[in-house]
C-alpha cells in the first residue's frame, strides 16, 4: 500500500499536466494567426512612416490641404503621371504637385533621404493608396 500511494501522486500529476497542455494547445487553435498579404504589410509600415518618423502628417492630411496638398491629391497626380514619390522624397525628381511649396517641403528631406529603401517604399505605396 505503501508503493501505491507515491506511484497514484506521480499518476495524477502527470494526468493533470496532459491534461493542461491539451487545454493550452486547443486555446491556441482558437486564435490563429493571421497572415498579412504583403500589400497589407506595405501599408501598414507606410502609415507608421507617415504618422511617426516621416512627419508627413503635421503637413498633409488625407483628404484635406493644410500647409501642403492632401495625399488624395498627391496620389491621383503621382498616378496619373506614372511618377515616384521616393524620387521626389530623395530629391532625385523635382515636385509636380505644387512647386510653390518646394522650399516648404525641402526642410523634411533631411528626415526622407535617410529612410531605408523598404520605409519609402512603404510610405509611397500607403501614399498612393489615397488615389480615387
Amino acid at each position: 500500500m505503501k508503493n501505491t500511494i507515491p506511484f497514484l501522486m506521480l499518476l495524477m500529476a502527470t494526468f493533470l499536466l496532459v491534461s493542461c497542455k491539451n487545454e493550452k494547445e486547443e486555446k491556441a487553435a482558437l486564435y490563429p494567426e493571421i497572415k498579412k498579404s504583403p500589400e497589407e504589410v506595405a501599408l501598414a509600415l507606410g502609415k507608421e512612416v507617415f504618422d511617426g518618423k516621416g512627419m508627413c502628417y503635421s503637413c498633409h492630411k488625407p483628404n484635406q490641404k493644410v500647409i501642403g496638398p492632401s495625399v488624395a491629391d498627391i496620389a491621383k497626380i503621382y498616378k496619373e503621371k506614372g511618377a515616384s514619390i521616393t524620387d521626389f522624397l530623395t530629391e532625385k525628381n523635382g515636385p509636380i504637385v505644387d512647386p510653390t511649396q518646394y522650399s516648404v517641403m525641402k526642410t523634411n528631406f533631411a528626415i526622407t533621404k535617410n529612410l531605408p529603401e523598404d520605409e519609402l517604399k512603404a510610405l509611397e505605396t500607403y501614399m498612393l493608396s489615397f488615389a480615387k
